[in-house]
């Protein structure tokens, strides 16, 4: 029986983070020996905010690539390739553009917040209003059976298959329409306790070096309420604990919990002892970045592989739009 197959991408707007990690990556990689799997490089969609910073999006382009390899994805088991050099993805967005109702990407929820969140940048763009739009595109051109994401963006693949719905609707069943593929993605915070993210400078990166990573566990805020190396703390709420939990073997874990609890180890020594640990763990990450770092040769081979089999896909799926669309 044939795979099922699945989509999802990234936007390249800088280095990769654990929180990218455990939010999709490690999902991905689980995913990638059940289904016929299509992960693609979203540089378009990074437009959409960033569109007066185009410079750095190339260079982004390529480290994405070489996180997602050095963690697991493998090109013989997935189509890794680049969304602008799929040329169909904006033929495809123009036709989806066109039956999209306006109040339908109004109260897209992720629309609202970042107007909110982002008050620095000029979001007031068609670009920025549409690019649920694109995204519908992204995924339908694919014909994907499922779309992997967090609960946080299920609304997103919700529209998506709104859109799908009512070009069938106007032109007949072309696309399937695509199920939202809910995965549960473990709680992992920035060294600050909010949301990791690159633009609240939080964030503990794949590329970090021993060195970098000591530093920046060293600045994690653990229990707000231990104020004292001598006060009891909650493991519950230390973010450092958080950390051990996904890093550290069970027998630490179960040697930090009742020790932070009676106050028997401070946060220095804790810190230390999970900084050592994420570092261990992200040896073999580090040692397949720094190979694909000295074969950048080796790396734009895979992209043009992948692009070429999406191209496969995508001439076919155009060829039926442009047949029902009857231009």
């Amino acid at each position: 029986m044939a795979k099922k197959r699945i989509l999802s991408g990234m936007r390249p707007t800088g280095p990769l983070h654990l929180g990218n990690l455990h939010g999709a990556l490690a999902n991905w990689k689980n995913m990638q020996d059940d289904y016929d799997c299509f992960f693609f490089i979203a540089d378009w969609h990074a437009l959409t905010s960033d569109y007066e910073m185009t410079a750095l999006i190339q260079g982004y382009v390529m480290d994405i690539l070489i996180d997602w390899l050095s963690v697991g994805l493998s090109p013989e088991k997935c189509t890794l390739f680049v969304q602008s050099h799929i040329k169909e993805h904006a033929e495809l967005f123009l036709l989806l553009s066109m039956i999209t109702p306006l109040p339908w990407l109004e109260r897209n929820p992720t629309y609202k917040e970042q107007i909110a969140q982002l008050k620095n940048k000029d979001l007031s763009t068609f670009g920025f209003l549409g690019y649920p739009v694109l995204q519908a595109a992204d995924i339908i051109m694919y014909k994907a059976d499922g779309v992997p994401v967090g609960i946080d963006q299920a609304p997103h693949v919700e529209l998506t298959r709104e859109i799908a719905r009512r070009f069938n609707y106007f032109y007949g069943d072309i696309f399937p329409i695509p199920e939202t593929i809910l995965t549960e993605t473990p709680k992992i915070l920035g060294i600050d306790r909010r949301k990791m993210s690159k633009s609240y400078n939080n964030a503990i990166f794949l590329s970090d070096s021993p060195q970098e990573i000591q530093n920046k566990v060293a600045q994690m805020i653990t229990d707000p309420q231990r104020a004292r190396r001598s006060d009891p703390g909650d493991p519950g709420v230390c973010n450092v604990f958080s950390f051990h939990q996904l890093y550290s073997d069970q027998q630490t874990v179960q040697r930090v919990d009742p020790t932070c609890r009676e106050a028997r180890i401070g946060c220095v020594e804790c810190k230390q002892m999970m900084a050592e640990n994420l570092i261990k763990a992200l040896g073999p990450v580090r040692e397949q970045r720094a190979h694909y770092k000295a074969h950048p040769d080796i790396v734009r081979a895979i992209i043009e592989d992948g692009n070429q089999k999406a191209r496969l896909v995508v001439r076919k799926t155009m060829e039926e739009v442009r047949a029902a669309v009857k231009i």
